[in-house]
């Protein structure tokens, strides 16, 4: 059996939605470190959700490679100061964007996406159709009987 792009377009928003809820929750019941960083990897967490619903028939590695970068630009566009003028504005632009540099970061959001890469490639290997040969191997040739007569 394997899962349609249609499946993952319609599971993607719901996982986001979860991993947006585990963040939130963790801010509830903690003040720091964890606070920090779990909702760090978490985003990343979300942009990976987000870039299979743009792409659903992404590979695992491509796929966290796109997420992991997209949140590596977003991280360094803070150093411009922009997200943190428009995050003064907006609340949605401050989650979506930030406010300040931190290079610790840089490190949260490729452990955020790789556990997703492991199960994305679990589920796709478990779900994929038994695999054919490739078609331009030629299977060898039936064994033709041998005459042994004199």
């Amino acid at each position: 059996m394997s899962i349609t792009a249609r499946t993952v377009r319609l599971l993607m928003p719901v996982a986001a939605l979860l991993f947006l809820g585990l963040a939130l929750l963790i801010r509830v019941v903690d003040d720091g470190a964890l606070r920090q960083y779990s909702g760090t990897g978490l985003y990343a967490s979300m942009v990976w959700a987000g870039v299979l619903f743009l792409w659903p028939r992404m590979a695992p590695v491509p796929a966290g490679t796109v997420a992991t970068v997209f949140c590596w630009v977003v991280e360094c566009a803070q150093l411009t100061g922009v997200p943190a003028e428009l995050s003064a504005r907006s609340l949605a632009a401050r989650l979506a964007l930030g406010v300040q540099f931190d290079p610790v970061d840089l490190a949260w959001y490729p452990a955020g996406v790789a556990p997703l890469v492991v199960l994305h490639h679990l589920l796709r290997a478990r779900t994929r159709p038994a695999s054919r040969p490739p078609r331009d191997v030629v299977p060898p040739p039936a064994a033709l009987p041998v005459d042994t007569r004199p």
